[in-house]
């Protein structure tokens, strides 16, 4: 009976100690294969295989780096106008809608101003006054002739003659300031009387009215109510964002492009200012594109994609862009030309993105020879 026990013992022990040298050659080789995949060997291509890739030579170049951002379009504020009231009232008539291009000079809206009837009265006032002013001067001129008055008093008769003509003069140009119809200034000007003046809202500038703030009826108040906003688009501008090491590759006068959408047609810009300050909100610098629009395509508040391209040149290694694959932890890497003539990957680290290539911060000399075509089959064959 003891001596069954203890052969079951040693048939247990035995099985364990089986067991464990099982378990241990199996650790042995999982760790062998992740050492294996962790440094994968250097390619070799025989000679048919090697017309299949091509090689570049890593050297210093010259090149103007891309600034990828978005920005945001406005008008060109050189040539976009917000139209105050020019006299108080209220509107009688509305003659334009958001949206219609008009003529510089064009009437927007007529307005019923009392200030132009108290224009006109000061006016004729003024016309009367200088009238019997200048009447009296030449009578007085005529008694100083026959010494019935003094040189004094035929003096003061002139400058009071002179004095009334300056105050019609300017209460004529108090009529001009409130753009009084040409026709009813002209006719003020040959002396005929007009007894009813409406305002008119005129549009300084040619372009498209892209605001009307006003309604028939309103009570305008001169100077202050915003009346319309009347635009040129055939130019915009575009406020591109700027952020930290791009702001010192743009300067004025450097070629942009504006993307409306990603299939769209790009739009040719130049910046033309370079904000001095940064935006407390977006901790960007804002450079204003100069756009062309003549499809009226941009519009106000829309956001865009803008290509800045620097014209200042930097130095430095690059590599194409086919050229960089990326490992299992999505690390980039390169396959280098080996002096036994084999391909050996080099892990690098990418820059900015410069047309079809990188900027190599590290990881490649000069003179090195990288597979610029042809590294996806490689791969393939280092997988095999």
């Amino acid at each position: 009976m003891r001596s069954e026990r203890r052969a079951r013992t040693k048939s247990f022990l035995c099985l364990c100690a089986i067991g464990w040298l099982c378990a241990l050659a199996g650790c042995s080789s999982s760790a062998s294969d992740t050492q294996a995949s962790a440094k994968p060997e250097n390619v070799t291509l025989t000679a048919a295989q090697r017309q299949r890739i091509t090689l570049y030579t890593v050297a210093p170049s010259s090149f103007h780096p891309s600034i990828d951002t978005t920005g945001v379009v406005d008008f060109d504020q050189d040539q976009a106008t917000q139209i105050l009231a020019p006299f108080s009232g209220p509107v009688s008539k509305l003659l334009v809608a958001q949206g219609d291009r008009v003529k510089r000079g064009q009437p927007l809206a007529m307005v019923t101003s009392p200030d132009f009837a108290a224009a006109l009265a000061a006016y004729r006032k003024a016309v009367v006054t200088a009238k019997n002013a200048r009447r009296v001067a030449d009578y007085d001129k005529d008694m100083l002739e026959h010494h019935a008055i003094s040189q004094r008093e035929a003096e003061q008769a002139q400058t009071d003659a002179a004095n009334a003509e300056a105050d019609r003069e300017s209460a004529l140009q108090a009529l001009a300031a409130l753009d009084i119809d040409p026709h009813a200034l002209a006719e003020l000007r040959a002396g005929r009387d007009v007894t009813h003046v409406e305002g008119v809202i005129r549009a300084p500038i040619a372009g498209i009215v892209v605001e009307k703030n006003i309604t028939p009826g309103q009570l305008l108040q001169a100077g202050s109510t915003p009346c319309f906003t009347v635009a040129n688009l055939s130019r915009v501008w575009v406020n591109a964002n700027v952020f930290g090491s791009d702001v010192a590759s743009v300067h004025e006068g450097d070629p942009a492009q504006v993307f409306a959408d990603e299939n769209g047609t790009p739009m040719s810009g130049t910046v033309t200012n370079v904000s001095e300050e940064v935006d407390p909100d977006t901790r960007a610098v804002v450079a204003r594109v100069d756009v062309p629009n003549p499809q009226d395509a941009l519009k106000k508040q829309m956001y865009v994609r803008v290509q800045i391209q620097s014209k200042q040149a930097r130095n430095g290694l690059l590599a194409p862009v086919s050229a960089v694959l990326r490992d299992d932890d999505n690390l980039p890497f390169v396959y280098v030309v080996q002096p036994d003539a084999s391909y050996a990957r080099v892990h690098v680290t990418l820059g900015e993105r410069v047309g079809d290539d990188y900027l190599i911060s590290s990881g490649l000399r000069t003179g090195m020879r990288i597979v610029s075509d042809g590294a996806l089959f490689l791969r393939f064959i280092e997988t095999q």
